[in-house]
């Protein structure tokens, strides 16, 4: 028997081959609960506050025992023949609920896994091995975490974590991929982060630096441009001195843009900062 659970994007979860994910709303919450916990024990509180918040209704015990039931039916209906499988998978403890599985058994779980590898690399200086690491962690991701799932204050502070930690890995990942001087590679994707993004300033300085080192310095002075009057327009403030300063750099034409060492911790070239 293999359950396999994903939340890096709509909530999918396996036993065996076959999908036990139930339809029901609240349950489904449950289960995305003890799916980003696994192994671990979730109490009661915990659950509760998740599921109901403030306005805990009085039949919440009631509704708990009938959403683990309803688990505890579809992983039955998932492994027929396999007897109390269910209640060894989804376990009873003093204080509350875990699900019995290999944390890695969670896509979550591998992503970080696979994650830390990559900054190790970078750390060491390694950007080949960051970089290749970076995209297999990122690779999991299948769109926004738990998209399909209601969050309360548990998950909705999860779901954040996993999101800041896709941004921060995004940036390291083409950070290494600048380093390694793939500046062609990354320029499509930069152009569609900063889109997405359009006041995260380090994705801008990096789609600046990659355009610049392929030879199109007024598209990198373009970005720039846009960058600042969207940080004027929105927030009334002008980008960083970092930023002002790859600016005029990339008018100065700079020979040091070209040196592989420029980039530094996310965008911050050597040459310039300290």
């Amino acid at each position: 028997m293999r359950v396999q659970i994903e939340v890096l994007g709509s909530l999918t979860a396996m036993a065996d081959g076959v999908s036990f994910v139930p339809s029901a709303s609240k349950p489904r919450q449950l289960l995305a609960m003890l799916a980003v916990n696994a192994g671990k024990v979730v109490t009661v509180t915990e659950i509760m506050a998740e599921i109901w918040g403030e306005m805990l209704p009085r039949s919440a015990s009631h509704a708990l025992h009938t959403y683990l039931s309803s688990l505890r039916r579809a992983l039955d209906e998932a492994m027929p023949g396999q007897e109390r499988a269910s209640r060894d998978i989804l376990v009873t403890e003093h204080a509350g609920y875990a699900l019995n599985i290999d944390p890695s058994c969670v896509d979550a779980n591998r992503y970080h896994e696979q994650s830390n590898a990559g900054r190790w690399a970078a750390d060491r200086g390694d950007y080949a091995v960051a970089a290749e690491s970076l995209r297999t962690a990122l690779e999991m991701w299948r769109g926004p975490a738990l998209n399909d799932v209601t969050t309360g204050s548990h998950l909705e502070i999860e779901v954040l974590r996993l999101e800041e930690t896709r941004l921060a890995d995004l940036e390291l990942c083409i950070d290494a991929e600048l380093h390694l001087r793939r500046h062609r590679l990354v320029l499509g994707e930069l152009a569609v982060l900063c889109a997405r993004n359009p006041l995260f300033e380090n994705f801008h300085a990096q789609h600046m630096l990659a355009l610049y080192r392929t030879g199109r310095q007024s598209h990198a002075l373009d970005v720039y441009r846009r960058f600042r009057n969207a940080m004027v327009s929105e927030l009334g403030v002008d980008p960083s001195p970092r930023l002002r300063q790859l600016h005029q750099s990339i008018l100065a034409g700079d020979p040091v843009l070209d040196d592989p060492g420029y980039v530094s911790s996310g965008w911050v070239p050597t040459a310039v900062a300290g």
